[in-house]
């Protein structure tokens, strides 16, 4: 099994932002009078409201952020033939225009990916100040994955620090993976894996995979932590639950082990297949080394459980959105 599938992992990616409709960042309507698209609402199983499509659409037309931002995220999802990424944009733009900060963010990172729009940072970093200048905690993440990336500004690992804590302080799951990250490995600040483990825990009790992951891998070796493989393994597990490939991977070596739980081939071989389904190919030499030792019929059994999970991966696992 080659050695980078075990690496603890950080979100570099500038992400969009899924935030329930109150706290941080409200339209000038109230929560009362905000209403979600159907679709979107679906995606991203939130509380708010659903009104029909022509609904949502007429509210955006009349300015209202919240449902500007629904239709954007709509659009950049492309959940049907009438959305698209210019779309995405003009709704992301009018909202952001009107102090809406999950818009602001979403449309920094169409700016920054290039969605849409040619790709454009320093766009993307005025509209994420403008965010942050609102205490949004999710422009502070993307500000820290500006910095630790070096895209339109200098690559300082000590200012991505401080965004990501200004972010993780703030209640972002993402900024508190990544804080977690930077006292892992000691990047803009002193080496500490219990200060690690601390917020790798924060945000793993957020529901947030990586973090998840990160403090399964903790657990793993004893770092920041006692060494625990049952942790390890549970931790692994809410993570491959998520769809997050490397716990597939690493969940399926915990059952090809034994660590943790009964030794269990199969489910081994369905864990890191579904990995290799949705394009991660690290956990191959294990993959072979198990294929060998399974039946013809274990292995059409853990091919077809492969399956199922890689069909039941969350739609929006790898992306937030802000709403």
């Amino acid at each position: 099994m080659k050695t980078n599938a075990w690496e603890t992992g950080i979100l570099v990616a500038m992400v969009l932002l899924v935030e329930s409709a109150g706290g941080e960042g409200l339209s000038p309507t109230t929560p009362k009078e905000q209403c979600s698209l159907a679709v979107v609402s679906r995606l991203l199983q939130t509380d708010t409201p659903v009104c029909d499509g022509a609904v949502v659409q007429r509210m955006a037309s009349s300015g209202h952020a919240f449902e500007q931002n629904q239709l954007g995220i709509a659009s950049v999802v492309a959940v049907g033939p009438d959305y698209s990424e210019k779309e995405a944009l003009d709704w992301f733009t009018q909202a952001a225009q009107r102090g809406y900060a999950p818009a602001q963010v979403n449309l920094a990172v169409m700016y920054s990916n290039g969605w849409g729009t040619p790709a454009n940072y320093g766009a993307a970093q005025h509209w994420l100040r403008a965010a942050a200048e609102q205490g949004f905690a999710r422009a502070y993440f993307n500000l820290g994955v500006l910095y630790l990336e070096g895209h339109g500004v200098r690559r300082d690992s000590a200012e991505a620090f401080r965004w990501f804590q200004k972010g993780a302080e703030g209640g972002d799951s993402s900024a508190q993976t990544n804080l977690g990250y930077m006292y892992d490995l000691g990047l803009g600040c002193a080496k500490n894996p219990a200060t690690a483990a601390a917020w790798y825990t924060k945000a793993a009790l957020a529901g947030n995979p990586l973090g998840e992951n990160n403090l399964a891998d903790l657990y793993l070796r004893g770092e920041g932590v006692p060494q625990d493989d049952s942790a390890a393994f549970s931790w692994f597990q809410k993570a491959a639950a998520q769809g997050h490939t490397g716990a597939r991977i690493k969940l399926g070596y915990m059952y090809a082990q034994g660590r943790g739980t009964a030794k269990d081939p199969v489910a081994a071989y369905s864990w890191i297949t579904a990995a290799a389904l949705a394009g991660d190919p690290r956990g191959g030499d294990l993959l072979y080394s198990l294929e060998r030792s399974l039946s013809p019929e274990q292995k059409a059994q853990a091919k077809q459980q492969a399956s199922t999970l890689r069909r039941s991966d969350p739609q929006l696992s790898a992306t937030g959105f802000a709403q």
